[in-house]
C-alpha cells in the first residue's frame, strides 16, 4: 500500500543519513511516546541487515523481519518473498501470473479494499498457495491507538477474509507504513500474531515515480542477502516487469523461496 507523503521524506532523510553505513539497525525510534518507524538501510556484499539491541522486543513478542537461522555462509539459500497489497491496478493479476509461471509461493498482506472490489483476485491467491495475511482493514498508523482498535482493525479484516473464503485468515500481520509500537508488540503477541516485518525494501510504491526495470532489477539483486524478507508492492509496474527475472536469477544462485509458517517455527 503506498505510503503517505510523510512517511515517503522520512524514508528518504534516513536512506540518506545512514547508507553511508554497511551495517545499520533496522529500525528507528520516532517521537517521544515510543512508537516506531521500520525501515531498513541496504547493506554491502550481501549480508543481512543488523538490529538495533534496543529493539530486541520485536522478537521477544514473536516479531521476525529475517531468517535468523541462516547467515552468507549457510548451505540453505532462502528468500521470503512478501508484497503490500491494497488495491489492483493490473499488475497484482501479473505479479501473480509470475509466480505461478515460476512455481513459487509468496505472501500477500492485503486490505480492506481487495477483498471488497477484486474478491476473485484474493480467491486466486489463495487458490494458487500463495499466504494471504492482515495489512489491517484500512491501513492507518497503529502505533498510538489501543489494543482493541488494532485488534478491530485486524478482526474486521479477517471476517471478511472468512466471509470470502470460508477459511481462517492466518495470524501473520505487517503494520501499515511499518509504524508500530511496543504495546501493539505485546497486543499481537498475546493474541497469537506473528508480526512480519523485512530485511529489503525500496522505493517502489509510488506509480507515478517508477524507476527504470534494469535499475530496480539492479538494486534487488545487489542488496540480496540469506533469509531476507523482500518487501515488494505488487501495484508497482516496474516489478511486475522485473520479478520474473529476479526469481529465476535467485534460483540460478541457489536460493529457494520460504513461507511465513517456516519463518514461524523457527521464531
Amino acid at each position: 500500500m503506498k505510503p503517505s507523503g510523510h512517511s515517503m521524506l522520512v524514508f528518504y532523510v534516513l536512506f540518506a543519513v545512514l547508507a553511508v553505513s554497511t551495517l545499520l539497525p533496522f529500525a528507528a525510534q520516532a517521537n517521544e511516546v515510543g512508537t516506531y518507524s521500520w525501515y531498513c538501510v541496504h547493506v554491502k556484499d550481501h549480508k543481512q541487515p543488523s538490529a538495533d539491541p534496543s529493539l530486541s522486543f520485536v522478537e521477544e513478542f514473536g516479531g521476525v523481519y529475517l531468517d535468523r537461522r541462516v547467515n552468507e555462509e549457510s548451505a540453505d539459500r532462502v528468500v521470503y518473498l512478501t508484497f503490500d497489497a491494497g488495491y489492483e491496478n493490473g499488475n497484482i493479476s501479473k505479479i501473480m501470473d509470475i509466480l505461478r509461471e515460476e512455481n513459487v509461493e509468496g505472501t500477500f498482506f492485503i486490505l480492506e479494499n481487495l477483498i471488497e472490489k477484486n474478491p476473485e483476485l484474493v480467491k486466486r491467491m489463495r487458490a494458487e498457495g500463495h499466504t494471504v495475511a492482515n495489512h489491517t482493514a484500512h491501513h492507518k498508523d497503529m502505533s498510538t491507538v489501543s489494543d482493541e482498535v488494532l485488534l478491530k482493525e485486524l478482526h474486521t479484516l479477517e471476517d471478511d477474509y472468512r466471509n470470502l473464503t470460508g477459511e481462517e485468515m492466518p495470524r501473520f500481520y505487517r503494520p501499515p507504513e511499518g509504524r508500530f509500537s511496543r504495546a501493539n508488540m505485546e497486543c499481537l503477541s498475546r493474541n497469537g500474531y506473528r508480526t512480519v516485518f523485512w530485511s529489503f525494501a525500496y522505493a517502489d510504491w509510488d506509480n507515478n515515480r517508477q524507476i527504470s526495470p534494469e535499475r530496480a532489477k539492479k538494486i534487488i539483486l545487489d542488496n540480496v542477502h540469506n533469509g531476507e524478507i523482500m518487501l515488494l508492492h505488487p501495484t508497482s509496474a516496474t516489478n511486475a516487469k522485473v520479478l520474473g527475472d529476479v526469481i529465476r536469477e535467485l534460483k540460478s544462485q541457489g536460493y529457494r523461496f520460504g513461507t511465513p509458517d517456516e519463518l514461524a517455527s523457527h521464531a
